[in-house]
């Protein structure tokens, strides 16, 4: 018969300190494989039982939106802007994604069929597409040599070759000249065949770009007034195909620019609709302008003992909606982020569009006497009505579970990507590393030093064993000495 004392007394201690070990590297193997499971997948799951987005809070069950990319409509110039970063900091401000992504923008509304066979559109085609900018310039003097009118090369020496926004703002405007002429020419042709068509309508994005682009010169110079004129004649005349530039952002930042509040309001009023789409600028200009009216008088220490006043209340919904539509604003706001130059294209409710939205506005609520301090002191009271943030929502959607993956596409590397909500490691995961590591280091000082660990093994155990004792020993002056006996024959 096999004797199990006998093998059990021939086993050494190595035999344990192997046993410890392997078992410790197993247990480190599943602990990198959870922590990497929950990397990259957390532990949150959306229902299909979600809120509308249009803001009115009711439920829904139509699916939640994809994540989509929208053109940033407060882009800047490469040359003027972005590539003068790069000279000053020989870092990269624009990912390969983005400027990808701006290339395929720029082909859907600068060409057409109908250029087929002229030369210099084909080599404007194929321009947008090279990630080489002096190529990309090059390009463009090769289209207008052979066509002294092609205004798409005009448009990208302005946003590219020129350094500075005046040089911009000189190629444009010749480039206006140009685009005019081409649009009333194809205007009179346009009803001569499919081809002639779509000369027309991307003779007509042509014209409506490079106005905004003029516009947002005049912005960047200080000609308010210039500006907004061209931003309210645009968003009168802009067509279906160019609504994703969303001119009307640009008329609200230069709005706030000059502190002309009531006609912020008043294009409020014509776009924060409840059926149309949201944005940052939309929901936190809004905020700001009912901030605006408690924010120069607001104390939390007065607000919390006699409590808030409707205009107070009004103002702090406002701000609980925005963070919940983009809750990585207001870091950015009270600059407990750094800011960077912001994308040619952006992630609704994302950091990227958090970014491009605080670095245009962030001067207008230091304007504000006292709207730092009232966001500061209510943006946090968002997330306890939304304790769920990624099931569901208040009152928009949940907030969608893609925006931290593209936003590291859209934003270059040396960024911190703001994440929300933050992925905090289930408890299983810590209690398994604190076990693995825990036992990894008694096997090691156990293979070291067997004698001493010996000795620490029995001191523990009997520290362990003295509650025992001693509630024994005071069951046995309480119970009756024959209760044992009495209790084992039941």
């Amino acid at each position: 018969m096999w004797d199990s004392t006998m093998f059990l007394s021939t086993l050494t201690p190595k035999f344990y300190v192997a046993l410890t070990g392997t078992s410790s590297l197993i247990s480190g193997l599943i602990l990198i494989f959870e922590w990497w499971y929950f990397r990259k997948y957390g532990d949150n799951t959306s229902d299909n039982n979600n809120t509308n987005a249009n803001g009115n809070g009711t439920t829904s069950t139509s699916s939640v939106p994809e994540c989509k990319v929208w053109r940033n409509p407060i882009n800047l110039f490469r040359g003027a802007e972005y590539q003068r970063f790069y000279w000053a900091t020989n870092k990269e401000p624009l990912t390969y994604y983005d400027m990808n992504l701006s290339a395929q923008d720029h082909q859907t509304f600068f060409t057409c069929e109908g250029d087929n066979g002229k030369a210099d559109y084909e080599i404007m085609q194929t321009a947008w597409r090279e990630r080489n900018p002096i190529v990309r310039i090059k390009a463009a003097r090769s289209a207008l040599d052979l066509n002294p009118n092609c205004a798409p090369a005009y448009i990208l020496l302005a946003e590219e070759e020129a350094v500075t926004i005046e040089e911009a703002e000189r190629i444009l405007k010749q480039a206006l000249r140009i685009a005019e002429a081409n649009y009333k020419a194809s205007q009179n042709t346009q009803h001569q065949g499919s081809a002639a068509e779509a000369i027309h309508r991307r003779d007509t994005n042509v014209l409506i770009y490079i106005k905004r682009r003029l516009a947002m010169s005049a912005r960047k110079l200080g000609k308010l007034k210039e500006a907004v004129k061209m931003f309210r004649d645009l968003t009168k005349e802009v067509p279906p195909i160019m609504n994703v530039l969303n001119i009307h952002e640009n008329l609200i930042e230069a709005l706030l620019e000059m502190q002309a509040y009531a006609d912020v309001q008043a294009v409020l009023a014509k776009y924060d609709d409840i059926s149309l789409p949201k944005s940052a600028t939309i929901c936190y200009t809004a905020a700001l302008l009912k901030a605006r009216t408690v924010a120069e008088k607001f104390s939390p220490d007065v607000a919390s003992k006699r409590g808030l006043t409707p205009a107070e209340i009004s103002a702090v919904e406002a701000i609980h909606r925005a963070v919940e539509f983009n809750p990585h604003v207001p870091k950015y706001l009270l600059e407990m982020k750094p800011l960077i130059l912001p994308p040619e294209h952006v992630l609704k409710r994302g950091d990227s569009e958090a970014i491009a939205y605080a670095f245009f506005h962030l001067p207008h609520w230091k304007n504000v006497e006292g709207a730092l301090n009232l966001l500061h002191c209510t943006w946090e009271g968002t997330f306890r009505m939304l304790p769920y943030p990624l099931e569901r929502g208040h009152l928009f959607y949940p907030y969608p579970t893609c925006t931290e993956c593209a936003d590291r596409e859209l934003l270059p590397a040396f960024h911190d990507v703001s994440v929300y909500p933050k992925k905090e490691l289930p408890f299983f995961i810590l209690f398994t590393a604190g076990l693995c590591s825990c036992t990894a280091l008694v096997a090691l000082l156990t293979h070291q030093y067997p004698e001493t660990m010996g000795v620490v093994a029995k001191s523990l155990l009997t520290w362990m064993s003295y509650p025992f004792h001693f509630i024994l020993d005071k069951m046995e002056v309480l119970l009756p000495t024959n209760f044992m006996s009495q209790l084992s024959r039941v």
